[in-house]
Protein backbone atom coordinates (compact mmCIF):
# COMPACT_ATOMS: atom_id res chain seq x y z
CA UNK A 1 0.00 0.00 0.00
CA UNK A 2 1.42 2.97 -0.57
CA UNK A 3 0.39 6.49 1.23
CA UNK A 4 -0.74 9.83 -1.44
CA UNK A 5 -1.14 12.99 -0.57
CA UNK A 6 -3.14 15.19 -3.15
CA UNK A 7 -2.55 19.19 -2.64
CA UNK A 8 -5.07 21.13 -5.00
CA UNK A 9 -7.04 24.49 -3.87
CA UNK A 10 -9.63 23.21 -6.30
CA UNK A 11 -9.43 19.31 -5.72
CA UNK A 12 -10.38 17.73 -7.28
CA UNK A 13 -9.93 19.10 -10.08
CA UNK A 14 -7.14 17.44 -12.62
CA UNK A 15 -7.12 14.46 -10.00
CA UNK A 16 -10.54 13.51 -10.28
CA UNK A 17 -9.58 10.05 -11.39
CA UNK A 18 -6.61 8.95 -10.63
CA UNK A 19 -7.23 9.68 -7.07
CA UNK A 20 -10.26 7.41 -6.44
CA UNK A 21 -8.32 4.78 -8.77
CA UNK A 22 -5.18 5.06 -6.67
CA UNK A 23 -7.89 4.15 -3.56
CA UNK A 24 -9.18 1.21 -5.13
CA UNK A 25 -6.05 -0.28 -5.88
CA UNK A 26 -5.74 -0.24 -1.64
CA UNK A 27 -3.44 2.85 -1.57
CA UNK A 28 -4.24 5.33 0.95
CA UNK A 29 -5.35 8.62 -0.69
CA UNK A 30 -5.72 11.93 1.08
CA UNK A 31 -6.48 15.23 -0.45
CA UNK A 32 -5.51 18.95 0.91
CA UNK A 33 -7.65 21.40 -0.05
CA UNK A 34 -9.18 25.43 0.35
CA UNK A 35 -12.24 24.61 -1.11
CA UNK A 36 -14.83 22.05 -0.49
CA UNK A 37 -15.38 19.66 -3.38
CA UNK A 38 -18.97 19.77 -4.95
CA UNK A 39 -18.62 15.78 -4.92
CA UNK A 40 -17.22 13.45 -2.86
CA UNK A 41 -14.53 10.71 -4.37
CA UNK A 42 -14.95 7.12 -3.04
CA UNK A 43 -11.59 6.51 -1.12
CA UNK A 44 -10.23 9.67 -0.78
CA UNK A 45 -9.90 11.68 2.66
CA UNK A 46 -10.47 15.06 2.72
CA UNK A 47 -8.48 18.13 4.76
CA UNK A 48 -9.42 21.69 4.54
CA UNK A 49 -7.34 24.21 5.50
CA UNK A 50 -7.68 27.90 5.49
CA UNK A 51 -5.12 30.70 3.70
CA UNK A 52 -7.10 33.31 4.98
CA UNK A 53 -5.10 35.08 2.16
CA UNK A 54 -7.17 38.50 2.15
CA UNK A 55 -6.89 39.96 5.35
CA UNK A 56 -2.89 39.74 4.69
CA UNK A 57 -2.91 41.27 1.54
CA UNK A 58 -4.81 44.78 2.13
CA UNK A 59 -1.84 46.44 2.42
CA UNK A 60 -0.05 45.14 -0.41
CA UNK A 61 0.81 46.67 -3.91
CA UNK A 62 -1.00 44.51 -6.64
CA UNK A 63 2.49 42.61 -8.20
CA UNK A 64 3.56 41.69 -4.68
CA UNK A 65 0.47 40.98 -3.40
CA UNK A 66 0.07 38.54 -6.01
CA UNK A 67 3.54 36.88 -4.68
CA UNK A 68 2.51 37.13 -1.38
CA UNK A 69 -0.85 35.51 -1.90
CA UNK A 70 1.23 32.11 -2.95
CA UNK A 71 3.38 32.35 -0.22
CA UNK A 72 0.27 32.47 2.41
CA UNK A 73 -1.39 29.96 0.54
CA UNK A 74 2.01 27.56 0.78
CA UNK A 75 2.53 28.76 4.77
CA UNK A 76 -1.23 26.99 5.19
CA UNK A 77 -0.93 23.87 3.28
CA UNK A 78 2.52 23.31 4.82
CA UNK A 79 1.02 23.72 7.95
CA UNK A 80 -1.80 21.30 7.39
CA UNK A 81 0.81 18.76 6.74
CA UNK A 82 2.24 19.12 9.86
CA UNK A 83 -0.65 18.46 11.67
CA UNK A 84 -1.35 15.50 9.17
CA UNK A 85 2.50 14.13 10.14
CA UNK A 86 2.10 14.47 13.61
CA UNK A 87 -1.19 12.83 13.64
CA UNK A 88 1.32 9.69 12.05
CA UNK A 89 0.13 10.34 8.19
CA UNK A 90 3.21 10.25 6.24
CA UNK A 91 2.83 9.74 2.46
CA UNK A 92 5.20 8.11 0.14
CA UNK A 93 4.13 10.38 -2.46
CA UNK A 94 2.70 14.16 -2.85
CA UNK A 95 1.45 15.24 -6.24
CA UNK A 96 0.83 19.30 -5.80
CA UNK A 97 -0.94 21.57 -8.26
CA UNK A 98 2.11 24.19 -8.25
CA UNK A 99 -0.75 26.94 -9.44
CA UNK A 100 -1.52 28.64 -6.22
CA UNK A 101 1.42 28.33 -4.31
CA UNK A 102 0.50 25.36 -2.48
CA UNK A 103 3.67 23.19 -3.44
CA UNK A 104 6.25 25.99 -2.05
CA UNK A 105 6.92 23.87 1.11
CA UNK A 106 5.78 20.48 0.87
CA UNK A 107 9.71 19.10 0.56
CA UNK A 108 10.39 20.94 4.09
CA UNK A 109 7.44 18.61 5.43
CA UNK A 110 7.63 15.39 3.66
CA UNK A 111 11.72 15.46 2.56
CA UNK A 112 11.17 11.76 1.97
CA UNK A 113 8.46 11.87 -0.15
CA UNK A 114 8.27 11.23 -3.89
CA UNK A 115 7.30 14.87 -4.84
CA UNK A 116 5.48 15.65 -8.13
CA UNK A 117 4.12 18.71 -9.32
CA UNK A 118 1.32 19.28 -11.96
CA UNK A 119 3.34 21.53 -14.13
CA UNK A 120 0.09 23.04 -16.02
CA UNK A 121 1.28 26.49 -17.37
CA UNK A 122 3.95 29.06 -17.24
CA UNK A 123 3.45 32.52 -18.18
CA UNK A 124 5.38 34.36 -21.01
CA UNK A 125 6.90 31.06 -22.50
CA UNK A 126 7.78 31.90 -26.45
CA UNK A 127 4.28 32.09 -28.58
CA UNK A 128 2.43 31.83 -25.11
CA UNK A 129 -0.63 33.87 -24.37
CA UNK A 130 1.57 36.82 -23.24
CA UNK A 131 0.80 39.50 -25.61
CA UNK A 132 -0.67 37.38 -27.97
CA UNK A 133 -4.01 39.87 -28.59
CA UNK A 134 -2.77 43.36 -28.22
CA UNK A 135 -6.26 44.78 -27.70
CA UNK A 136 -5.78 43.39 -24.09
CA UNK A 137 -1.85 42.98 -23.90
CA UNK A 138 0.43 45.73 -24.13
CA UNK A 139 4.10 44.88 -22.99
CA UNK A 140 5.46 47.21 -20.48
CA UNK A 141 7.80 47.25 -17.76
CA UNK A 142 5.03 46.43 -15.14
CA UNK A 143 3.60 43.64 -17.16
CA UNK A 144 7.15 41.96 -17.38
CA UNK A 145 7.56 42.48 -13.57
CA UNK A 146 4.05 40.72 -13.11
CA UNK A 147 4.96 38.06 -15.16
CA UNK A 148 8.44 37.17 -13.40
CA UNK A 149 6.58 37.32 -10.28
CA UNK A 150 3.80 35.43 -11.63
CA UNK A 151 6.37 32.34 -12.43
CA UNK A 152 8.17 32.15 -9.15
CA UNK A 153 6.58 30.17 -6.98
CA UNK A 154 6.23 27.17 -10.23
CA UNK A 155 9.88 27.63 -10.76
CA UNK A 156 10.55 26.98 -7.05
CA UNK A 157 7.86 23.85 -7.47
CA UNK A 158 10.16 22.93 -10.79
CA UNK A 159 13.27 22.63 -9.00
CA UNK A 160 12.28 20.76 -5.83
CA UNK A 161 9.99 18.11 -7.23
CA UNK A 162 11.55 14.51 -8.43
CA UNK A 163 9.40 15.18 -11.51
CA UNK A 164 6.63 16.91 -12.61
CA UNK A 165 3.19 16.55 -15.13
CA UNK A 166 1.88 18.72 -18.17
CA UNK A 167 -1.75 17.98 -19.80
CA UNK A 168 -0.38 18.91 -23.64
CA UNK A 169 2.80 19.24 -24.92
CA UNK A 170 2.32 22.73 -25.98
CA UNK A 171 1.88 23.33 -21.93
CA UNK A 172 4.92 21.57 -21.25
CA UNK A 173 6.93 23.55 -23.96
CA UNK A 174 6.22 26.77 -22.27
CA UNK A 175 8.14 26.06 -19.71
CA UNK A 176 12.43 26.79 -19.46
CA UNK A 177 14.33 24.10 -21.68
CA UNK A 178 15.90 22.90 -18.01
CA UNK A 179 12.65 21.93 -16.70
CA UNK A 180 11.40 20.39 -19.93
CA UNK A 181 12.98 16.85 -18.95
CA UNK A 182 11.73 16.90 -15.98
CA UNK A 183 8.26 17.04 -17.20
CA UNK A 184 5.63 14.21 -18.75
CA UNK A 185 3.23 14.29 -20.76
CA UNK A 186 0.01 12.62 -19.87
CA UNK A 187 -3.38 14.14 -20.12
CA UNK A 188 -6.12 14.04 -17.61
CA UNK A 189 -8.29 11.52 -20.32
CA UNK A 190 -11.46 11.65 -21.53
CA UNK A 191 -14.02 9.18 -20.75
CA UNK A 192 -15.08 8.39 -24.09
CA UNK A 193 -17.71 5.56 -23.21
CA UNK A 194 -19.66 8.49 -21.40
CA UNK A 195 -18.81 11.18 -23.48
CA UNK A 196 -20.42 9.30 -26.56
CA UNK A 197 -22.44 10.53 -30.11
CA UNK A 198 -26.40 10.64 -29.76
CA UNK A 199 -28.21 11.11 -32.78
CA UNK A 200 -31.62 11.62 -30.90
CA UNK A 201 -30.27 13.77 -27.99
CA UNK A 202 -32.59 16.79 -27.39
CA UNK A 203 -32.70 19.82 -25.04
CA UNK A 204 -35.46 22.25 -23.23
CA UNK A 205 -34.50 26.06 -23.31
CA UNK A 206 -36.82 27.04 -20.92
CA UNK A 207 -36.01 30.54 -20.89
CA UNK A 208 -36.80 30.37 -24.75
CA UNK A 209 -39.27 27.83 -24.65
CA UNK A 210 -38.03 25.52 -27.23
CA UNK A 211 -36.68 22.38 -27.36
CA UNK A 212 -33.01 22.10 -29.50
CA UNK A 213 -32.81 18.69 -31.19
CA UNK A 214 -30.01 17.04 -33.34
CA UNK A 215 -30.18 18.29 -36.85
CA UNK A 216 -31.39 21.74 -36.26
CA UNK A 217 -28.65 24.86 -36.84
CA UNK A 218 -27.89 24.76 -33.94
CA UNK A 219 -24.29 26.94 -33.39
CA UNK A 220 -22.68 26.22 -29.36
CA UNK A 221 -19.96 28.03 -27.33
CA UNK A 222 -18.84 26.93 -23.92
CA UNK A 223 -16.18 29.08 -21.97
CA UNK A 224 -15.82 28.70 -18.23
CA UNK A 225 -15.91 32.71 -18.17
CA UNK A 226 -17.12 34.38 -21.25
CA UNK A 227 -13.97 36.59 -21.53
CA UNK A 228 -11.31 37.47 -24.64
CA UNK A 229 -9.05 34.43 -23.42
CA UNK A 230 -11.28 32.02 -25.02
CA UNK A 231 -12.51 34.15 -27.57
CA UNK A 232 -16.08 35.63 -26.42
CA UNK A 233 -15.31 38.74 -28.34
CA UNK A 234 -14.09 37.28 -31.95
CA UNK A 235 -17.58 35.11 -31.09
CA UNK A 236 -19.97 38.12 -30.91
CA UNK A 237 -18.15 39.65 -33.62
CA UNK A 238 -18.69 36.96 -35.77
CA UNK A 239 -22.55 36.85 -35.21
CA UNK A 240 -23.65 39.71 -37.00
CA UNK A 241 -22.60 38.13 -40.55
CA UNK A 242 -23.26 34.50 -39.24
CA UNK A 243 -26.84 35.56 -38.47
CA UNK A 244 -26.97 37.35 -41.87
CA UNK A 245 -25.71 33.62 -43.83
CA UNK A 246 -27.75 31.65 -41.75
CA UNK A 247 -30.57 33.17 -40.30
CA UNK A 248 -32.31 30.11 -38.74
CA UNK A 249 -29.70 29.14 -36.85
CA UNK A 250 -29.27 29.23 -32.77
CA UNK A 251 -26.06 30.04 -31.25
CA UNK A 252 -26.11 28.96 -27.73
CA UNK A 253 -23.79 30.29 -25.30
CA UNK A 254 -22.40 28.46 -22.70
CA UNK A 255 -20.41 30.24 -19.63
CA UNK A 256 -19.83 32.33 -16.57
CA UNK A 257 -20.10 36.49 -16.53
CA UNK A 258 -16.91 36.73 -14.20
CA UNK A 259 -12.88 36.22 -15.70
CA UNK A 260 -10.78 33.04 -15.20
CA UNK A 261 -7.52 34.56 -16.71
CA UNK A 262 -6.43 37.83 -18.15
CA UNK A 263 -7.65 41.09 -16.64
CA UNK A 264 -11.83 42.03 -15.44
CA UNK A 265 -13.31 44.19 -18.00
CA UNK A 266 -13.53 47.88 -17.47
CA UNK A 267 -15.51 50.21 -15.19
CA UNK A 268 -16.39 47.16 -13.42
CA UNK A 269 -18.61 45.71 -16.20
CA UNK A 270 -18.25 41.97 -17.35
CA UNK A 271 -17.00 41.35 -20.78
CA UNK A 272 -19.89 39.26 -21.51
CA UNK A 273 -21.88 42.93 -21.53
CA UNK A 274 -19.38 44.74 -23.00
CA UNK A 275 -18.92 42.49 -25.96
CA UNK A 276 -22.65 42.15 -26.33
CA UNK A 277 -23.15 45.85 -26.29
CA UNK A 278 -20.99 45.93 -29.43
CA UNK A 279 -23.39 44.00 -31.03
CA UNK A 280 -26.61 43.89 -29.83
CA UNK A 281 -28.16 46.59 -32.56
CA UNK A 282 -26.61 44.15 -35.13
CA UNK A 283 -27.86 40.97 -34.24
CA UNK A 284 -31.33 38.77 -33.84
CA UNK A 285 -31.22 38.53 -29.98
CA UNK A 286 -34.14 35.95 -30.26
CA UNK A 287 -31.98 33.41 -31.75
CA UNK A 288 -28.76 34.12 -29.35
CA UNK A 289 -28.91 32.21 -26.40
CA UNK A 290 -27.20 32.48 -23.26
CA UNK A 291 -27.41 29.91 -20.79
CA UNK A 292 -24.96 30.48 -18.07
CA UNK A 293 -22.96 27.71 -16.57
CA UNK A 294 -24.71 24.19 -16.86
CA UNK A 295 -24.80 20.72 -15.18
CA UNK A 296 -22.07 18.57 -17.17
CA UNK A 297 -25.05 16.62 -18.22
CA UNK A 298 -26.71 19.46 -19.98
CA UNK A 299 -23.61 20.70 -21.49
CA UNK A 300 -22.77 16.70 -22.89
CA UNK A 301 -26.66 16.65 -24.68
CA UNK A 302 -25.68 20.57 -25.65
CA UNK A 303 -23.00 19.23 -27.60
CA UNK A 304 -24.34 16.11 -28.74
CA UNK A 305 -27.00 17.92 -30.85
CA UNK A 306 -24.95 20.74 -31.66
CA UNK A 307 -24.54 21.28 -35.58
CA UNK A 308 -21.06 23.25 -35.35
CA UNK A 309 -19.61 23.59 -32.30
CA UNK A 310 -16.91 26.97 -32.00
CA UNK A 311 -13.76 26.39 -29.50
CA UNK A 312 -11.74 29.80 -29.65
CA UNK A 313 -8.38 30.16 -27.44
CA UNK A 314 -5.21 32.04 -26.71
CA UNK A 315 -2.14 29.86 -26.76
CA UNK A 316 -2.91 28.92 -23.35
CA UNK A 317 -4.78 25.85 -21.21
CA UNK A 318 -6.25 23.73 -23.29
CA UNK A 319 -9.76 23.13 -22.24
CA UNK A 320 -11.57 19.79 -21.67
CA UNK A 321 -14.83 20.63 -23.13
CA UNK A 322 -12.29 20.82 -26.68
CA UNK A 323 -11.69 17.30 -26.19
CA UNK A 324 -15.38 16.12 -24.88
CA UNK A 325 -16.82 17.73 -27.74
CA UNK A 326 -14.64 15.83 -30.08
CA UNK A 327 -15.84 12.73 -28.32
CA UNK A 328 -19.15 13.05 -28.97
CA UNK A 329 -18.49 14.00 -32.54
CA UNK A 330 -18.76 17.19 -32.66
CA UNK A 331 -18.00 19.19 -35.96
CA UNK A 332 -15.57 21.51 -35.01
CA UNK A 333 -14.62 24.81 -36.06
CA UNK A 334 -11.93 25.76 -34.03
CA UNK A 335 -9.05 28.94 -33.47
CA UNK A 336 -5.38 28.36 -35.19
CA UNK A 337 -3.18 28.72 -31.89
CA UNK A 338 -1.15 26.15 -31.02
CA UNK A 339 -2.43 23.92 -28.53
CA UNK A 340 -5.73 23.41 -30.83
CA UNK A 341 -3.42 22.42 -33.10
CA UNK A 342 -2.20 19.55 -31.57
CA UNK A 343 -5.53 17.91 -30.68
CA UNK A 344 -6.84 18.72 -34.31
CA UNK A 345 -5.77 18.38 -37.61
CA UNK A 346 -7.28 20.85 -40.43
CA UNK A 347 -9.52 19.07 -42.34
CA UNK A 348 -9.28 15.92 -41.09
CA UNK A 349 -10.64 16.58 -37.55
CA UNK A 350 -12.11 19.92 -37.42
CA UNK A 351 -11.62 23.19 -39.16
CA UNK A 352 -9.11 26.11 -37.74
CA UNK A 353 -9.48 29.48 -38.58
CA UNK A 354 -7.29 32.34 -37.83
CA UNK A 355 -7.99 33.62 -33.97
CA UNK A 356 -8.68 37.11 -34.72
CA UNK A 357 -10.62 36.88 -38.29
CA UNK A 358 -14.06 37.04 -36.97
CA UNK A 359 -15.13 37.31 -40.83
CA UNK A 360 -13.75 33.82 -41.35
CA UNK A 361 -14.86 32.37 -38.49
CA UNK A 362 -18.65 33.08 -39.76
CA UNK A 363 -18.18 32.27 -43.29
CA UNK A 364 -17.19 28.44 -41.70
CA UNK A 365 -19.54 28.32 -39.67
CA UNK A 366 -21.71 29.24 -42.25
CA UNK A 367 -20.16 26.81 -45.05
CA UNK A 368 -20.53 23.51 -42.18
CA UNK A 369 -24.28 24.79 -41.34
CA UNK A 370 -24.84 24.66 -45.54
CA UNK A 371 -23.11 21.25 -45.72
CA UNK A 372 -23.97 18.95 -42.89
CA UNK A 373 -23.15 15.50 -44.74
CA UNK A 374 -19.94 16.97 -46.42
CA UNK A 375 -18.29 17.30 -42.74
CA UNK A 376 -19.91 14.18 -41.19
CA UNK A 377 -16.71 12.54 -41.65
CA UNK A 378 -14.75 15.28 -39.53
CA UNK A 379 -17.05 14.33 -36.69
CA UNK A 380 -16.20 10.44 -36.97
CA UNK A 381 -12.29 11.07 -37.21
CA UNK A 382 -12.18 13.74 -34.23
CA UNK A 383 -13.66 10.90 -31.84
CA UNK A 384 -11.81 8.54 -33.12
CA UNK A 385 -8.24 10.87 -32.62
CA UNK A 386 -9.65 11.05 -28.81
CA UNK A 387 -10.38 7.15 -28.61
CA UNK A 388 -6.80 6.77 -29.64
CA UNK A 389 -5.15 9.47 -28.28
CA UNK A 390 -6.79 10.56 -24.39
CA UNK A 391 -9.21 7.56 -23.56
CA UNK A 392 -9.70 8.01 -19.76
CA UNK A 393 -9.16 4.15 -19.05
CA UNK A 394 -7.30 2.49 -21.43
CA UNK A 395 -4.24 5.30 -22.07
CA UNK A 396 -4.31 8.25 -19.78
CA UNK A 397 -5.38 6.45 -15.93
CA UNK A 398 -2.62 3.81 -16.23
CA UNK A 399 -0.17 6.27 -17.47
CA UNK A 400 -0.85 8.39 -14.78
CA UNK A 401 -0.97 6.05 -11.99
CA UNK A 402 2.51 4.90 -13.28
CA UNK A 403 3.73 8.06 -13.45
CA UNK A 404 2.30 8.36 -9.57
CA UNK A 405 4.24 5.17 -8.18
CA UNK A 406 6.86 5.85 -10.13
CA UNK A 407 6.66 1.95 -11.51
CA UNK A 408 7.67 3.11 -15.02
CA UNK A 409 10.14 5.58 -16.27
CA UNK A 410 8.47 8.97 -16.69
CA UNK A 411 7.47 8.90 -20.94
CA UNK A 412 7.06 12.23 -22.92
CA UNK A 413 4.80 13.30 -24.96
CA UNK A 414 2.93 10.23 -27.07
CA UNK A 415 3.93 8.21 -30.38
CA UNK A 416 4.03 8.52 -33.36
CA UNK A 417 0.36 6.37 -33.80
CA UNK A 418 -1.09 8.54 -30.82
CA UNK A 419 -0.54 5.55 -28.32
CA UNK A 420 1.17 5.65 -24.98
CA UNK A 421 4.80 5.33 -25.02
CA UNK A 422 5.93 1.32 -24.31
CA UNK A 423 7.81 1.33 -21.36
Amino acid sequence: MTNVLFVHQNFPGQFRHVAPALARRGDRVLALTINEPAEALPGVALVNYSARVKARLEAAGKRIGDWESKVIRGQAAAEAMLVLRDQGFVPDVVFAHSGWGEALFVRSVFPEARFLVYAEFYYGGANGDIGFDPEFSQPSIESSQRTTLKNTHLLHALSECDAALAPTEFQRDQHPAWARDKISVIHEGIDTRRFQPDDAASLQLKGAGITLRAGDEVVTFVARQLEPYRGYHILMRALPLLQQLRPRARIVIVGGDGVSYGAPAPGGASWKKVFLDEVQSRVDMSRIHFVGKVPHGTLTRLMQLSAVHIYLTYPFVLSWSLLEAMSVGCLIVASDTAPVREVITHGETGLLVDFFDAQALARRVAECLDQPQAFRPLRERARVAVAARYDLQSICLPRQIDFILGTRPDRQGLAADGLASPA
